[in-house]
């Protein structure tokens, strides 16, 4: 009998010799094949959901502009379960989670992106938000933190506000990803590590700070915009995906501090150690391979794919579902709006219309012009003459 199945036999907490109580039970349950076995169900039950979800938007890819981040938002399940069961799998002596978890770390920024782009898409642009919402008095509530902007109205200042405090986060999430990995090569890394020699305490800190920062400015933004946004069933769409990446980052920062508590402990399990911040990550990714089942569940009702459907009279071929996707992945949009918007030259604020494509070589101050669209469709080509119109961030 090996020792996995001695310690499960054994009905309550062991005491080692010095008098400690360890917790074997519940924490071997992480490397048994019971465990293994469910997230590996959960993972691929929801990889199989969300991948033909997203299939089906590309085989009716009608409205890019809007579709690409669509599909940006759908792909967050399959990049999360997967990452988090590969992370279940490779649990052991040396922290390979960390690495993957940098990935998935990545991701979120890009879905945070996304999904703010997603909204002025839905809007039809930067340009027709502000001609709704400039002037009009900010409502003070503290439930949903404008109590302090009580006498303000709304500007094109506002709106530029939550698109950078957003982008922010597309900035520090890579930054403390790549700095996770060069502390961890360090030995300066470990997971629920509070101590102030360890890189953990100042990477929780900038992270939750970015974040919180990131989820404000969203917050803000839906409360601006969620009469205009009411036709597009906003509710399901905002607390989804920001249950995925919040919440997930918050019941991760729990186990961490309940791992402080000493709820966990180092244990020996075939033959690898386990320490006690990789057995609180090992609980947070089968955490998060269950909850991803339901996330997509949960986003394909979100997001259905008959809207666009009904659109065409033709499914795509699969040439034009592979570029469809080719499409979606690139992160060139990010990139620009990033330089963009923070640059020291940026004066004015550009306003685009959702039929336009996004101008990836535009500069900090362009002048008013016109483009083609996007392809409508996949076989399909328009071209509709967008005029720009420019704002002052300087209000009169």
């Amino acid at each position: 009998m090996t020792t996995a199945w001695a310690f499960l036999e054994t009905p309550g907490p062991q005491v080692d010799p010095a008098g400690n109580s360890s917790h074997c039970v519940a924490q071997l349950f992480l490397t048994s094949a019971l465990a293994r076995s469910l997230s590996g169900v959960f993972t691929w039950a929801a990889l199989l959901i969300s991948g033909y979800q997203i299939y089906l938007h590309l085989r009716s890819y009608t409205v890019p502009q809007e579709q690409r981040y669509v599909v940006r938002l759908l792909l967050i399940v399959p990049v999360y379960a997967f990452d988090s069961w590969l992370s279940l799998l490779l649990l052991g002596d040396h922290q390979y989670y960390v690495y993957l978890d940098s990935v998935r770390d990545c991701y979120e920024a890009f879905v945070i992106y996304s999904f703010l782009s997603l909204c002025f898409q839905y809007l039809g642009g930067e340009s027709a938000i502000m001609s709704e919402i400039r002037g009009r008095p900010i409502q003070s509530s503290c439930f949903y933190g404008t109590c302090c902007l009580d006498g303000r109205a709304y500007s094109i200042g506002f709106l530029r506000f939550c698109k950078q405090a957003t982008l922010q986060f597309c900035v520090v999430k890579p930054v403390m990803a790549v700095t996770t990995i060069i502390l961890q090569a360090l030995g300066r890394y470990r997971d629920g590590d509070f101590n102030v020699r360890s890189g953990y305490l100042y990477i929780t800190l900038v992270h939750n700070t970015s974040a919180t920062l990131a989820l404000y400015a969203l917050l803000l933004f839906y409360v601006a915009v969620r009469d205009l946004l009411r036709p597009f069933e906003p509710e399901l769409k905002f607390l989804t995906i920001k249950a995925v990446i919040f919440l997930s980052f918050w019941q991760g920062l729990l186990l961490a501090i309940l791992e402080r508590c000493g709820l966990f402990s180092e244990e020996e399990a075939d033959s690898r150690h386990l320490g006690p911040g990789t057995l609180a990550a090992g609980y947070q990714n089968f955490l998060i391979c269950t909850e991803m089942l339901l996330a997509a569940v949960a986003l394909r009702f979100a997001f259905p794919s008959q809207v666009y459907s009904e659109k065409m009279d033709n499914p795509a071929p699969l040439q034009s579902i592979s570029s469809g996707l080719k499409e979606t992945v690139s992160p060139r949009d990010i990139v620009h709006d990033v330089i963009h918007n923070f640059s020291p030259a940026y004066q004015c604020y550009t306003q685009q219309s959702t039929h336009e494509a996004p101008a990836l070589g535009q500069g900090p101050c362009p002048t008013p012009c016109t483009q083609p669209s996007l392809a409508s469709g996949p076989g399909k080509s328009r071209k509709s003459n967008v005029e720009k119109s420019l704002i002052p961030l300087e209000e009169p």
